[in-house]
């Protein structure tokens, strides 16, 4: 997959089929609307592309109107998005940088310039919610005449739902819609099972090993160490994992995902979002320091509890043991 960092490159195709969202986790409802959309990209003989934008617009507003709040808790990183994009077979990728600028774009502004001008447009595939230009004046009804006066064609996907399969709590089967905000959801309730279900695979996280303070050398629990880059984690707490990127099987561990309440808040990661994660099997064939520098995928898997603040570095390391065997055991239940 090809990525853009707005639309003035030489590389871009002259024309596309496109959709245009946030994909923030690339759930089952996207994965149905990219599907299509590679389908009528080839019925066309163009590239399928996908306009996304970083920062997420509610997180751009959040900002320039002091309402932190605002902002949505994050599924995934812009790494994590793209390589979900690529995954699903996409051709190319625009993100557009979120900015005042492009926030002011009157609808017609925003098809003329970003998709006739910049994308050559042929087709556009939208959620049945879109809303686009200045203040969300643009929709769906919009975009069709802009398609029609302008050449391109226009096309709209309903909501997607699956069916939850029975369950203790849930006897019968049920339909579930798929969305950003029941992802988010699910992962705020340490729901695993249901975002894996949403998501259409286990939740995870990748990133390059970076350093960090240490401190799991003095309790016998050395961690890898990703950072999150953004503030506000749609997950968070302590996880049953599974590593993937250091061997060639995945390995088991223990995360911590979040902003670590027992330690200073002015460590060396700066009070950041983390994802420590311990490996329960550590392979001899990569020596102490062999994870640094790595790209990982950490799968989150279950969700033993929430961050616990502990008051002293001793019951700390009895907390991580507990964890670390708890973990254990529920991987062996899954044996």
């Amino acid at each position: 997959m090809q990525i853009f960092r707005g639309i003035h490159h030489p590389g871009l195709a002259p024309a596309c089929a496109l959709t245009i969202g946030n994909f923030d986790g690339v759930h089952r409802g996207h994965q149905a609307m990219l599907a299509l959309l590679q389908n009528e990209a080839r019925q066309r003989g163009v590239p399928s592309c996908v306009m996304t934008f970083e920062p997420h617009p509610r997180d751009f507003f959040a900002s320039v109107s002091n309402k932190p709040d605002m902002a949505p808790a994050r599924i995934a990183t812009l790494r994590d998005k793209l390589a979900e994009l690529q995954a699903c077979g996409i051709a190319q990728c625009v993100v557009l940088p979120f900015n005042q600028s492009l926030a002011s774009l009157s609808p017609d502004d925003f098809v003329q310039q970003m998709l006739v001008q910049g994308l050559g447009v042929r087709y556009v595939l939208v959620g049945d919610d879109f809303c686009y230009g200045a203040k969300r004046a643009g929709d769906y009804a919009s975009l069709s005449r802009s398609g029609q006066a302008l050449g391109f064609e226009v096309a709209r996907m309903n909501s997607y739902e699956i069916s939850e399969p029975p369950s203790a709590d849930k006897p019968g089967t049920t339909g579930v819609r798929v969305s950003s905000s029941a992802v988010r959801q699910a992962l705020a309730n340490g729901d695993m099972r249901q975002a894996a279900l949403l998501l259409g695979r286990p939740y995870a996280l990748s990133g390059h090993v970076v350093h960090g303070r240490k401190l799991g050398r003095e309790l016998n629990c050395r961690t890898l160490n990703i950072r999150f880059a953004h503030d506000k984690p749609a997950a968070s707490g302590i996880f049953v994992a599974q590593v993937h990127g250091l061997t060639e099987q995945a390995l088991p561990g223990v995360a911590n995902f979040g902003v670590r309440p027992s330690l200073d808040a002015n460590d060396v990661n700066g009070g950041r979002v983390l994802l420590e994660t311990h490996c329960l099997e550590w392979p001899t064939s990569l020596g102490a320091e062999g994870g640094y520098g790595k790209l990982v995928r950490v799968e989150l898997l279950h969700k033993l509890h929430d961050e616990l603040k502990y008051d002293s570095m001793d019951a700390l390391d009895q907390g991580i043991q507990r964890d670390c065997d708890d973990a254990r055991a529920w991987l062996s239940s899954r044996i």
